[in-house]
């Protein structure tokens, strides 16, 4: 029997793949074997034992989620024919279904809006479908239509000296999944980890299940600052920070002048950007459909797993800092959640049945609560303070 088949079912995350209402799908298996390549990574550089197991099929667990065939595990994406292969749409958002009738050409909103959206696919290309629905600023993709490729390290500032995460202050202005998750691995390995939410606009995942947003941001500072009425604030911590982890659209921060470029760096940090498409960064992408657009699907095709681009690009991300700070950092780190999904997307396939025991996805180990937004403020500013003050 195929090891990395029988680690498959045994993960969850055979129940996470296949069609709605039949068997599970385990064609996908070298990507739990991969991901397990990486979590030993992890683990070599910071001590920190990682189950990559339990990181893909973590969501799903706690949300109850299971295999639904083209629709994905958390509802909001789906796999649709077009007239010349298959895309991906997604609709997490309640602007982007209020969107829907303008991709359609429509003007009232349709009364079954899946099937619509179905119908007129079946009559466009795939370019057709994902370049009107990036007008709206809604995710979609093609099939297959992103290359692998490594994440992209680029050389920005003065080195350090090589270091571990140990003691160092990571401002984490991320959200969702990726992101938060690489963030949370630091924190487990002995960073000062500082969640960066607009108090207007926090983590999208502060409004659902408590329990995910627990296990990405349990262990973190928790700061809410407005990023227009207070950028001084926030460029401090920018300027105090080891590593900055951003997962939002480069031009929301440059606009206020707190991108990469702007605030003064410490000697060796490192710049950790997350986005969906590489050369795209106001291209809108969730982890399913950066998914599909890597061809990272199972037969059918099908979705693989729970929004898979998310947890692999915050393995993937997790591990790219890390051998940056070895290095001495002074890096910007762009990982492309679809360029990372295409790189597992090409590793070899199995048969998609396995005759080993299905298990359901198992909950990470219970973490205690985060904190509340802007929880920390008053600590994080004193944090700065004395980090500006200290010399490097």
């Amino acid at each position: 029997m195929d090891c990395a088949a029988t680690d498959w079912a045994g993960s969850g995350l055979a129940c996470l793949t296949g069609p709605a209402g039949g068997p599970p799908d385990c064609s996908r298996a070298a990507v739990l074997a991969e991901a397990r390549r990486v979590t030993a990574d992890i683990a070599e550089l910071t001590g920190v034992e990682v189950d990559a197991g339990a990181v893909l099929a973590g969501r799903a667990a706690l949300l109850g989620l299971t295999r639904q065939g083209r629709v994905c595990p958390g509802g909001a994406t789906r796999l649709l024919r077009s007239a010349d292969g298959w895309c991906a749409i997604a609709l997490p958002r309640a602007d982007d279904v209020a969107a829907v009738p303008a991709l359609l050409g429509a003007e009232d909103a349709p009364v079954d809006l899946w099937q619509a959206l179905s119908d007129w696919t079946a009559t466009h290309s795939t370019r057709e479908v994902v370049t009107r629905a990036q007008l709206l600023d809604i995710a979609a993709a093609a099939l297959g239509e992103v290359a692998a490729a490594a994440p992209s390290v680029r050389r920005i500032d003065d080195r350090s000296q090589s270091r571990g995460p140990d003691g160092l202050l990571v401002a984490d202005l991320s959200s969702l999944w990726a992101g938060p998750l690489c963030g949370q691995l630091l924190a487990r390995a002995g960073a000062v980890v500082v969640k960066v939410e607009s108090p207007t606009r926090p983590d999208g995942t502060r409004r659902g299940d408590p329990a995910f947003f627990d296990w990405m941001n349990s262990g973190k500072l928790c700061y809410a600052v407005d990023f227009d009425k207070e950028s001084d604030a926030l460029r401090e911590l920018l300027s105090a920070a080891d590593v900055v982890i951003e997962g939002s659209r480069p031009g929301a921060l440059r606009r206020r002048e707190l991108s990469v470029d702007d605030p003064p760096a410490r000697p060796g940090r490192v710049w950790l950007r997350i986005g969906g498409y590489a050369g795209q960064p106001d291209r809108p992408a969730f982890g399913d459909d950066a998914a599909v657009a890597g061809g990272l699907v199972g037969d059918g095709p099908v979705f693989c797993g729970d929004a898979i681009a998310d947890p692999l690009s915050g393995l993937e991300a997790t591990r790219a800092v890390l051998q940056s700070l070895r290095r001495g950092g002074g890096e910007l780190i762009e990982v492309s959640m679809a360029q990372v999904a295409a790189r597992y997307a090409a590793l070899p396939r199995t048969a998609p049945t396995c005759d080993a025991p299905v298990a359901a996805p198992q909950p990470p180990a219970p973490l205690s609560a985060a904190s509340r937004l802007g929880a920390d403020n008053a600590a994080v500013r004193q944090l700065v303070a004395e980090r500006l003050c200290a010399p490097c």
